[in-house]
């Protein structure tokens, strides 16, 4: 199971989207305390950079935490619409919104578990609601977004060239789409080209592989504990793979730079 978790990006189409619903129910089933909702590979300042200030309830997180951060610092989120396509188990989307301020913030992903898991849990936040559907089929009308975010979601897609498209459609007159997300290097070419012939213009684009390897590796006790005791016995290899725990082949390939992490902010062109 662990290496059909590492490849599902890799996987025919077909399978993609049922593997990933399957995969959010059975988180949402074993946390249902919400204990971990993070589901990225975190974020480490090197070289000495000053670290965000958290709030006590937000310390246990600090390295998912300050990866959405390093997504969104770029740009005044404060008092526009913001959508998060994959929004997973709503944590970027309650820091985002409790810290940053947008008028709106909607989180969005495909599994309807995820989306009663969200609800649930964060239907105190001001301004935070979540909804069901499909990143290559936005349910939204034109230019509605001053932002979108994206994390850790886009690579998995069956259809990019549609999801850039949809994020386009959906942005105002020069929207930003501040993405994440990990790539082969043998993709990054064709991955920059759909982003260009999208009507996007990469306005920045920041390697931060090694910020996430520093990540895992201060993170991985944090991460084992809450699945060895979460997660059933047989299910736990296949749980660490996916969230990269130090020895397991998703961390060994970010360590060897089998695979590269990037963020960017791409800025939507007029046509």
């Amino acid at each position: 199971m662990s290496k059909i978790i590492e490849k599902y990006a890799e996987l025919p189409k077909l399978f993609r989207k049922p593997l990933w619903q399957w995969w959010h129910k059975k988180m949402n089933k074993y946390d249902s305390g919400n204990i971990a909702n993070f589901m990225n590979y975190g974020f480490e300042y090197l070289n000495g950079d000053v670290r965000i200030q958290l709030k006590e309830q937000d310390e246990t997180d600090r390295y998912c935490i300050q990866l959405y951060d390093h997504v969104v610092n770029k740009v005044d989120l404060k008092g526009k619409d913001v959508l998060e396509v994959g929004a997973g188990r709503g944590g970027g989307a309650s820091y985002i919104t409790r810290y940053y301020e947008p008028k709106s913030y909607i989180g969005m992903d495909i599994t309807q578990s995820s989306i009663d898991f969200c609800n649930k849990h964060y239907k105190d936040v001001d301004g935070l609601t979540f909804t069901c559907g499909n990143a290559e089929k936005l349910p939204f009308d034109d230019s509605l977004f001053d932002f979108v975010v994206n994390v850790e979601s886009a690579r998995c897609y069956n259809d990019q060239v549609a999801f850039f498209n949809e994020v386009f459609r959906v942005l105002k007159p020069d929207g930003k789409l501040l993405l994440a997300d990990m790539i082969y290097p043998a993709e990054m070419d064709n991955f920059r080209s759909i982003i260009n012939q999208s009507g996007f213009n990469i306005t920045q684009e920041t390697n931060i592989s090694q910020n996430v390897v520093s990540a895992l590796e201060k993170d991985s006790e944090r991460r084992e504990n809450l699945i060895d005791t979460k997660i059933p016995k047989f299910m736990r290899k296949s749980f660490k793979t996916f969230a990269g725990t130090l020895g397991t082949s998703r961390y060994n390939n970010f360590a060897t730079g089998i695979f590269q992490y990037l963020s960017f902010v791409l800025e939507k062109q007029k046509k």
